[in-house]
């Protein structure tokens, strides 16, 4: 058939475009497009190419714009966040500010994934940025491989202690963040002493948040041309991992507490509504539709691996030139007769 190559320079589609959200009180906002990096594993650079950054003003515009329409909770979305801006001069930092700057109380922002080696350059203006009341406590930081060796197999141009350096900082300087990252089990370099380096980095951080993948050889990676393992020990390795994840819990700490929730969606479970702490916690509250877009002052009662349960205390009114968010209400899916029916 016939053949149609884009030639010259990418084009940004535009933030304003017309779109049907899913939850009508979260709005993803894409900051750029394409990365920076040359992973052996991935096919981001052959489907994306490289780095293309929106202006600031574009993206500050677009939040500005969803919060009109009653938008609760933003996320901004990028290959690799910490990359933003170094194909048009602007600083992550310039971003970041422009955005926060115009979030009015009542709405959150979400800091999307980022790689360890760009937003190593950024790490004060990030810690800044994520202490603001603003914006949730939550970052997604890769780090794919506890080994030196494997990382360099996989041209992540990091290392472990690099990795380490840029969580414990955000540690100490960040109190209640969650970090949340992913780990491949069975590069084709792994050892088992390489997979034991990942285990201790869960068994160290105890990440609330694990991505837990088995290598996949995806065409045309220069990953796929290696000598894979035997599939018996990726998919043990991703056992092992999994188990080890699982053997930990990270949200006990919170019961008895009185926290700050922000309501977002229907639970999948008709018993509740689900919403979000400051370090992005899931709490699942009584099921009250009217809670939906607002914040309350909840008190945790239990916790589980995965989330706690709550009960509410009261509810923060909301300011009164925050747009009223009815409307969006009744599109937010998943609905309860929706729930009812399945």
């Amino acid at each position: 058939g016939n053949v149609v190559r884009l030639l010259g320079q990418r084009v940004r589609p535009a933030l304003d475009l017309p779109k049907i959200r899913r939850n009508a009180l979260v709005e993803i906002v894409p900051i750029s497009m394409g990365c920076l990096n040359h992973c052996t594993y991935c096919k981001t650079k052959h489907a994306r190419g490289d780095l293309v950054s929106y202006l600031p003003e574009a993206i500050v515009a677009r939040v500005q714009d969803v919060i009109k329409e009653g938008v609760r909770e933003l996320w901004l979305s990028s290959e690799d966040t910490g990359a933003y801006g170094r194909d048009i001069n602007v600083s992550l930092a310039t971003m970041l500010d422009g955005v926060v700057g115009c979030l009015p109380d009542g709405v959150m922002l979400r800091v999307g994934m980022t790689n360890p080696p760009h937003i190593l350059a950024h790490m004060e203006a990030v810690a800044r940025v994520l202490n603001h009341p603003r914006v949730f406590k939550f970052l997604h930081i890769p780090v794919q491989c506890g080994s030196n060796r494997v990382l360099a197999d996989m041209k992540r141009e990091y290392t472990v202690a690099d990795f380490e350096k840029l969580a414990d900082y955000l540690l100490v300087q960040v109190p209640g963040i969650t970090l949340a990252t992913d780990i491949i089990c069975g590069f084709p370099t792994e050892t088992e002493e390489d997979f034991q380096g990942s285990l201790d980095l869960m068994a160290k951080y105890k990440f609330p948040i694990v991505n837990i993948a088995q290598f996949y050889p995806r065409p045309a990676t220069v990953a796929a041309k290696m000598q894979k393992l035997a599939s018996t020990v990726v998919k043990d390795r991703s056992r092992r991992t999994t188990i080890a994840f699982e053997a930990y819990r990270t949200w006990d700490h919170l019961v008895g507490q009185d926290i700050r929730v922000w309501v977002i969606e229907f639970g999948k479970d008709p018993d509740y509504v689900v919403g979000h702490s400051e370090g992005y916690t899931q709490v699942l509250l009584p099921r009250d539709g009217a809670l939906l877009g607002r914040s309350v002052l909840a008190h945790v009662m239990s916790a589980s691996k995965w989330s706690v349960k709550a009960e509410v205390l009261s509810v923060f009114p909301e300011p009164a030139d925050l747009p009223q968010v009815s409307t969006s209400r009744v599109a937010v899916l998943p609905s309860p007769a929706a729930i009812s029916a399945s």
